[in-house]
């Protein structure tokens, strides 16, 4: 399976699927910045950011020209994201 049809499960919201077949990708080309990236994308829509982040990093470290960075730097930007109102309501 390629990225473009993982990239098709994606969108179709079939993010376990979509995982196991980027695993596969990335088993046998541990290089592959794009799947970082895909990957990474299905890991914050499933909610784990932690493992999201680290494979938006794997990508920019391979590629820093990766559409990856400016995910990361998004990422990033709402882990930052402090807002002391809401624990003092």
């Amino acid at each position: 399976m390629g990225i473009e049809d993982i990239k098709l499960l994606i969108k179709k919201n079939k993010l376990p699927e979509a995982l196991v077949a980027l695993d596969d990708i990335l088993g046998g080309k541990p290089d592959e910045a794009e799947a970082y990236f895909e990957r990474g994308k299905v890991y914050w829509r499933m909610g784990n950011r932690a493992a999201a982040i680290s494979d938006y990093c794997r990508a920019v470290a391979i590629d820093p020209h990766s559409p990856a960075a400016i995910a990361l730097e998004q990422a990033r930007s709402i882990e930052d994201f402090f807002n002391p109102d809401l624990l003092n309501p």
